[in-house]
């Protein structure tokens, strides 16, 4: 008579022994797990106080890493052609350096003439209003009303005087000045190194299962994040000419820099088109003699943002690109709260490069790890049992 194990196709059972040192093994990788998650929502909520306050180390490694992600196939093109790494290196950076120059000072020259008209702007809004005031008294009436019962108190006010725009411009100077000068610096060196920084993680590997998953990884985060850049570089491009056209059109001043300030602002989710909309409510309600003409700009931009973000981005993306709406306003804010406006404009690279590694490393089950599931898709304990 043929015993279990004999049986063709039966599986063969497991020992009451071998069942409790599975389960023994579950329950503390289970808790290895768990400490590991813990530890990384601390780091999570510790990392922002480090960042800020060491921001003159950090925020230019940061930002040259970003850009050596983003240079390094320029650069590669550039050898390919026969032309030597270190000077392939230096002409990436400088064109890049060139280009952003050349769209900042497109904006720059003409808001500096523009910014002297806000308060001309700001007083023609204000008689704007006061027409409307007139049938809006109810509004006044029960704001002195609601201040009666409040009882405000009328007395002096002490106002401490702070530093004036020139000098927090002064004592800003300085440090805005060698974070750019270190980030260049560390750009140009990582770019400079990036052969020889690939020859280390592919052959400096004792297994070549390693190797080729080191030179997955490297490949997949910079063409994910340079193809994202350039895309949406392209696509914003088109957004900046189509404004500028629109601007002339509608007779606006310097047409130029509305074009060119969309295209910038449009590189930031969902808040720089905000604040697109905003300016260019504040300029039409400001410069019109009628309100509804005025909010023409405005209305005209909000209209080829919704196309555009809705219908041309995701078309041209595709689904490879695609990101969780909330991870890129957590990573918008996230960033913006430790590096302000730079940190802003970094959150969207740093979460394709984060997507990235984590595709390849694994992404974590978190939602079904509370209700008992392991926490990474590939359980050790299964390949373990297969053996």
């Amino acid at each position: 008579m043929k015993t279990p194990t004999q049986v063709k196709g039966q599986e063969k059972p497991q020992s009451p022994v071998r069942k409790q040192a599975m389960t023994f093994a579950a329950q503390e990788l289970r808790l290895i797990s768990a400490l590991v998650l813990l530890l990384a929502v601390g780091l999570f909520l510790a990392l922002p106080f480090v960042l800020s306050i060491g921001a003159i180390v950090f925020l230019p490694l940061v930002t040259a890493i970003i850009l050596t992600i983003l240079l390094s196939p320029l650069a590669d093109r550039l050898a390919s052609w026969g032309v030597p790494n270190f000077i392939a290196s230096l002409m990436a950076l400088l064109l890049f350096l060139a280009i952003v120059s050349l769209a900042l000072t497109v904006v720059l020259r003409p808001a500096v003439t523009l910014f002297d008209e806000v308060p001309a702007m700001i007083a023609r809004i204000g008689e704007h209003f006061s027409h409307l005031k007139g049938s809006m008294q109810w509004i006044v009436r029960l704001n002195e009303q609601v201040a009666g019962i409040v009882g405000a108190e009328s007395g002096q006010q002490v106002v401490l005087a702070g530093p004036s725009m020139l000098e927090q411009l002064a004592f800003a100077t300085p440090t805005v000045v060698l974070e750019i000068l270190l980030t260049i610096m560390l750009a140009f060196f990582m770019i400079e190194a990036r052969v020889r920084l690939r020859r280390r993680l592919l052959l400096q590997r004792q297994q070549v299962d390693s190797s080729l998953k080191a030179a997955r990884v490297m490949r997949e985060v910079q063409d994910r994040v340079a193809a994202y850049i350039l895309t949406v570089g392209l696509i914003n491009l088109g957004v900046g000419v189509i404004v500028a056209l629109g601007a002339w059109a509608l007779g606006m001043d310097a047409p130029v820099m509305w074009g060119g300030l969309a295209a910038l602002l449009n590189f930031l989710p969902y808040i720089g088109p905000m604040i697109m909309i905003a300016l260019l409510t504040l300029f039409g309600l400001g410069t019109a003699d009628v309100p509804l003409i005025g909010l023409i700009p405005a209305a005209a931009y909000l209209g080829l943002h919704t196309v555009e973000a809705n219908v041309i981005t995701p078309s041209v993306l595709g689904a490879r690109f695609t990101m969780n709406p909330v991870l890129i306003l957590l990573a918008l804010s996230y960033f913006s709260w430790i590096w302000g406006v730079t940190g802003a404009l970094l959150s969207v690279p740093i979460l394709l490069t984060l997507t990235a590694l984590v595709d390849h490393l694994g992404k974590p089950n978190l939602i079904g790890f509370l209700f008992g599931e392991p926490l990474f898709a590939t359980n050790i304990l299964e390949l373990a049992d297969e053996d």
